[in-house]
């Protein structure tokens, strides 16, 4: 058995971030502004009982076997069909009813030298959520360079084929977690299609170029500007088809808070990024006394396509016996 979840602290002495065995979550990472005033610019809970009791809408863990949802919870993998929980209308999302987010991971390295680190670990077993085969995860949390926060997460099938696609469901908001909702925030993401979806938040298989819709972020939009054309808000896939590549990974996403002027430049290996406005946090109470409302955070999700075992021209998300997912994450901070 996983000991006892617990919150490790990461820190380089310009940021520092709570992270916890608990679903591999960020609970609260704090980030200065050009001032050097610090502010916590996730949102959260004090402590881990609200995320162990199921209070949290998904704040800052990681999420698997398979992110965002798939469609009525079924699909076929060599000959054999395979039925999810159903927890999001009539499809399964982020795993199932007791996804990666919801388990207590394995401190496997802490790190305090030059570049800090946490590494966990979770061993997923055959039939777990409805899904195939054993797989091993890790996910290691880092801080190479002042005020860079790395992720690395890969994941191993041991006996058979399974779908694997893992996200980080931090929700954003650079003005502080408590200073209400991120619509003046403004966004450039490296996206020149969407997956547009069908009433149930499925992809209809279409790749839909977002030019002369309230799509389009490919140049800096306040998320506030045109939300109101866009149904119930943010909640769609982004095809990350147009950022400048370095390291092996690919700018998705630019946020910034005119407030504090705080910057957020995300970089990704993920084929897609859900961008979500936080349409469904309702009245949540979280550090020191806050509540979070409707549009409170945003989250940067990259990803697989979502249902992509479901569409055969998405990328596939299959991954192979012995073979091995990998998912880097580069969050950079700036003012």
């Amino acid at each position: 058995m996983a000991d006892e979840p617990k919150i490790l602290e990461l820190s380089n002495g310009r940021i520092t971030a709570r992270i916890a065995s608990w679903g591999a979550t960020i609970t609260s990472l704090l980030v200065p502004d050009a001032h050097g005033n610090v502010a916590d610019v996730v949102l959260g809970f004090d402590d881990l009982e609200p995320y162990m009791k199921g209070m949290s809408p998904y704040f800052g863990c990681l999420v698997g076997r398979v992110a965002n949802r798939i469609k009525n919870g079924k699909f076929t993998l060599n000959g054999a069909e395979y039925s999810l929980p159903i927890n999001n209308g009539p499809n399964s999302l982020h795993g199932g009813l007791n996804g990666f987010d919801k388990v207590v991971w394995d401190v496997v390295e802490h790190k305090n030298d030059e570049c800090p680190s946490i590494t966990f670990q979770y061993h997923s077993k055959d039939g777990e959520e409805g899904y195939p085969g054993d797989v091993t995860v890790t996910a290691k949390y880092s801080l190479p360079e002042a005020t860079t926060l790395r992720l690395d997460m890969e994941a191993i099938p041991h006996n058979k084929a399974t779908p694997i696609s893992l996200a980080q469901h931090t929700y954003w908001n650079l003005a502080g977690h408590n200073s209400g909702d991120i619509l003046n925030h403004s966004i450039q993401i490296w996206a020149k299609h969407i997956t547009p979806v069908d009433e149930n938040t499925i992809p209809t298989g279409e790749i839909m170029p977002v030019e002369g819709t309230p799509f389009d972020f490919t140049t800096e939009h306040k998320i506030g500007e045109r939300i109101s054309d866009v149904p119930g808000g943010y909640d769609h896939n982004y095809v990350l088809d147009c950022g400048d590549e370095k390291n092996g990974v690919k700018h998705a996403a630019k946020l910034t808070d005119p407030s504090s002027s705080r910057t957020l430049n995300l970089w990704t290996d993920a084929p897609g990024m859900q961008f979500y406005t936080a349409n469904y946090v309702s009245g949540v109470t979280g550090k020191e006394g806050a509540v979070y409302q409707k549009h409170a955070g945003v989250c940067l999700e990259t990803q697989g396509f979502p249902n992509a075992i479901n569409q055969p021209d998405f990328p596939s998300v299959v991954v192979q016996p012995g073979e091995k997912y990998k998912h880097t994450m580069l969050f950079e901070f700036s003012t």
